[in-house]
């Protein structure tokens, strides 16, 4: 079914695709001019006070949930890992992440290496209008499917690039695309999901090391925030609480980077729920838990509901999911 409206939607395909050939992998792959890097420290001086007393607000950028603004911003020149289990919600959390970051007016790039083009698109446009477009209930549903993705293109066309590959890829493409997005296209915010399709073999710390440690380079040169999808090992069981100690290969993964948040779905609440057991309702359907903050003030956890509409996680119990479509009309 996904399929079909993928085909219908001409208009959705107009959004800017980056292909692995449009790359020149020799000329992104490395920043080697080393001598412009040594600088004394009075060429940074007035940046600094400066940006003490007048903050830059395309620097920061808050996550779509309000509970969280006191306590995390995504700051350009870092690199923020999301870590959890198969089927977790990473994706779905990245995902809305996005949709927020395009709403501010940020340049954004998602590299799906999971998933085809439409069906990220897809995923993003159910989020975007809090509806889902499988449902056979919905009147007219090949112009309501269409009425969106003109709705959509026009909300996304700008600022969202999606890189075109599938599969699995190798860590210098990978970090030859982000330095393409960076220098050539200005884009802030580049999403790469997962890094197990870029690291071949989960046994090469190394190489995992060595990837990791090249994105952090480029987030840093090229000033822009690298979103990093990643995957935990598995634990004795799915409802025992992951810590950042328990994400998969190379333990210098989170040593590495500026962030890292854990998304661990509550299945205690599923399971029990599923088999007519006892269950509080208002606990949360996920949590999104922060093991990591650098440069930032609070390590907290939040917790979030999921919305099945619109496939957004909100924060509040029986809440409106984000309004990214400004139509103020949404089902639970």
């Amino acid at each position: 079914m996904i399929e079909q409206i993928a085909e219908r939607l001409d208009e959705a395909r107009k959004l800017r695709l980056i292909k692995p050939q449009d790359i020149d992998i020799d000329k992104y792959l490395k920043n080697t001019d080393v001598s412009a890097k040594v600088k004394s420290v009075s060429v940074y001086m007035d940046g600094v006070v400066d940006g003490l007393i007048n903050p830059s607000s395309d620097d920061i950028c808050p996550m779509p949930w309000p509970i969280t603004h006191q306590d995390f911003n995504f700051r350009l020149g870092e690199v923020t890992v999301y870590a959890g289990s198969n089927g977790g919600g990473k994706s779905l959390i990245t995902g809305l992440i996005g949709l927020h970051l395009i709403k501010l007016g940020k340049r954004v790039c998602i590299a799906s290496f999971e998933m085809k083009p439409q069906t990220t698109i897809l995923r993003m446009m159910r989020q975007f209008c809090g509806e889902n477009l499988n449902d056979p209930l919905v009147n007219d549903r090949n112009n309501y499917v269409k009425s969106i993705g003109h709705r959509f293109l026009s909300f996304a066309s700008e600022n969202c690039f999606i890189y075109d590959q599938q599969g699995s890829t190798t860590p210098q493409m990978t970090i030859a695309m982000a330095r393409y997005c960076a220098v050539e296209l200005g884009i802030q915010h580049i999403f790469i999901d997962s890094l197990m399709k870029c690291v071949m073999s989960e046994d090469d710390l190394n190489e995992q090391k060595s990837f990791v440690n090249e994105l952090c380079a480029v987030a840093r040169d090229h000033n822009v925030h690298i979103h990093l999808v990643h995957h935990i090992r598995k634990l004795q069981s799915e409802e025992v609480q992951p810590g950042k100690n328990d994400l998969k290969g190379s333990g210098s993964i989170a040593d590495q980077v500026d962030n890292v948040f854990l998304v661990w779905r509550n299945k205690k609440k599923e399971n029990n729920r599923r088999n007519g057991m006892q269950y509080e309702e208002s606990d949360p359907d996920t949590f999104l838990m922060c093991q990591k903050q650098r440069n930032g003030e609070a390590e907290e956890f939040y917790g979030l509901f999921y919305h099945h509409n619109s496939q957004q996680f909100i924060e509040k119990l029986g809440g409106q999911p984000f309004d990214f479509d400004n139509k103020g009309r949404f089902r639970a």
